[in-house]
């Protein structure tokens, strides 16, 4: 049996309560998103440069039966003629390891955010009555929509909301609101989160 490792941009070294709750959600997604067995190991790498270099060299340690992933956010759109470590490349200048297979690279295009826009539905439910859906950008192709204007809407689309919550703020929400989405939804509006999803059934 293959043992996969994600190693996910964000968490912290000192901050062992989001740590918790990045592995909840992610492993939340991925069970609801129909993995079945073992679920993925997850890693909270912190911040991206490191999440990168942590990914290195649980890969360049790893044994045969061993499949390790790297999940971070694009940043920006991906060209269509680029594969997501030609994207890392120009972005980041950050190299394919040898031992790295093109599925070991996986992007959040843009960013985690653009998943959470996909499931209106259980963003409403998980803030409350007072969200305000008609904020977010108006469109289908989440992946198209810039990081800068997810995370300002989602901020102005939980300016009034209450219930415990507050305005949205990355990390303190984030990982949480990730276990209620629905992987469907996130899939359908996302073809680079239906291609990580596809990497980890294969695995």
């Amino acid at each position: 049996m293959v043992s996969v490792r994600v190693y996910v941009e964000g968490g912290g070294d000192k901050n062992p309560k989001l740590n918790r709750q990045c592995r909840a959600g992610f492993r939340e997604f991925f069970s609801k998103a129909g993995l079945e067995g073992p679920m993925p190991s997850v890693h909270p790498g912190g911040p991206r440069e490191k999440t990168y270099k942590k990914f290195c060299t649980a890969i360049n340690e790893a044994k045969d039966d061993c499949f390790i992933v790297l999940l971070v956010d694009s940043e920006a759109a991906v060209a269509s003629s680029d594969s997501p470590w030609e994207h890392l490349k120009k972005c980041d200048k950050w190299t394919q390891p040898p031992a790295a297979a093109d599925d070991s690279a996986q992007l959040m295009v843009q960013c985690m955010e653009a998943w959470f826009v996909a499931d209106r539905q259980s963003l409403g439910a998980y803030f409350g009555k007072d969200f305000k859906a008609a904020v977010l950008p108006a469109r289908d192709d989440v992946e198209a929509i810039a990081k800068s204007d997810l995370e300002r809407t989602l901020r102005q689309a939980t300016r009034s909301c209450s219930k415990g919550k507050g305005i949205y703020r990355k990390g303190r929400h984030s990982f949480e609101l990730l276990g209620c989405l629905d992987p469907s939804k996130v899939m359908e509006a996302s073809p680079y989160a239906r291609r990580l999803i596809d990497a980890l059934k294969r695995s």
